[in-house]
């Protein structure tokens, strides 16, 4: 069951996976999942070490998607090809689909982290090394740290337009960061990128200003006082450097693109979730960066 959408999940599950030792616990279990499945019976009833199995290879292979999509859009972004006409063009076949192939920051939450990490010591301990697992983790630690890259580049760049140094600090920045829970629909910062992106511009010289719809008590008791925390989305903006969007929450998806351009400092987003046409955020005056877009 996924956060955010565990009761949908419950009551309209795509399988119901058992894994029991005993015929007795088998029909039991089925039984009390039988009103569940009334337009098909998609019950899987196997051994107790398969069924686990079965949920951390899941996981796992969703994340390994979320990592293959995520060093596609770098590989784009070192060619100048656009990985959303890629993940597109991928997406329609068949065999691919597009769920989990969105291009951002990073994974995160309770699971799969931590089920990605089990399933890599449990291979260990059974003297097998899981190197397609470590490379999903490797390329989500290092997605976290794009969106970071990225803002740290655009200012170095300006201040040696400017005659100064070369030196990749954001003192006397202000970012505002729009999202800080893992994925919508939740409070849970747990492995968020959010955490890692704000820490490191902390770490930078920057000051964060975030909003996130429903995470700022989690935030909080994160970050105590080193970052502002608004009610507001628009108040995070004003007199912002630059945005970063680091969770796709619906309620980024559509706001006021002349009203932030009134409350920032300059015009500048960088997108850890390609929610905006970089098309029409230049037509707005923006200077917009993307995850692999053009």
């Amino acid at each position: 069951m996924k956060e955010g959408s565990a009761i949908e999940d419950f009551m309209k599950p795509d399988r119901i996976v058992i894994g029991a030792d005993s015929n007795r616990a088998m029909q039991i279990m089925h039984d009390v999942y039988a009103p569940f499945l009334r337009k098909g019976d998609r019950t899987l009833v196997m051994d107790v070490r398969s069924a686990e199995m079965t949920k951390y290879a899941s996981n796992a292979m969703l994340a390994t998607k979320i990592s293959f999509i995520n060093e596609m859009a770098n590989i784009c972004a070192s060619m100048g090809a656009d990985i959303d006409s890629v993940r597109r063009g991928m997406g329609y076949d068949k065999r691919i689909g597009f769920e989990f192939l969105f291009p951002g920051v990073g994974y995160g939450g309770s699971c799969f982290p931590k089920d990605v990490k089990a399933l890599v010591q449990t291979a260990k301990d059974c003297g097998f090394e899981a190197k397609v697992l470590k490379a999903v983790e490797a390329v989500n630690d290092h997605q976290k740290m794009v969106l970071v890259e990225k803002i740290i580049s655009h200012f170095s760049a300006k201040a040696a337009k400017k005659g100064r140094a070369n030196n990749p600090s954001l003192a006397g920045r202000t970012i505002a960061v729009w999202g800080l829970s893992f994925k919508p629909r939740t409070d849970d910062m747990r492995e968020a990128p959010a955490v890692v992106i704000i820490s490191n511009l902390l770490r930078a010289g920057a000051e964060v200003k975030a909003h996130d719809p429903v995470a700022m008590e989690q935030a909080r008791k994160i970050f105590k006082t080193r970052i502002t925390l608004t009610d507001d989305g628009y108040e995070a903006l004003r007199g912002a450097d630059a945005l970063a969007v680091v969770t796709e929450w619906n309620e980024f998806r559509a706001p006021d693109f002349q009203k932030m351009k009134r409350l920032m400092k300059k015009p500048v987003i960088f997108d850890g979730r390609n929610i905006y046409n970089p098309t029409e955020l230049r037509k707005e005056g923006f200077l917009y960066y993307g995850i692999g877009r053009r």
